[in-house]
């Protein structure tokens, strides 16, 4: 399963899931208090948004892998990371 988590605004995630990227997975919103972000280490108070960052999740919730920096919102990476979970 993949979901998506952002610190914008529901609104803007509805805007950019359906008609900017055409996602086929939800996003959630991290909008109010930012707690997500932060418990992975991907917050920055100061500027008030999360780095970006791509965590694969095993079954067992344990982090398999993490992308970070611009490639981390390409969807083509978690897919290439999920695979490679897939074969441990």
């Amino acid at each position: 399963m993949v979901i998506g988590i952002s610190t914008d605004n529901l609104p803007t995630l509805s805007h950019w899931s359906k008609e900017e990227l055409k996602l086929s997975f939800p996003l959630a919103s991290d909008f109010s208090q930012r707690k997500v972000s932060e418990t992975y280490g991907v917050l920055n108070k100061d500027a008030g948004y999360a780095s970006r960052a791509t965590f694969v999740v095993d079954a067992d919730g344990r982090i398999q892998h993490i992308e970070e920096g611009n490639s981390a919102v390409n969807p083509e990476g978690a897919a290439t990371a999920c695979a490679r979970v897939r074969k441990k």
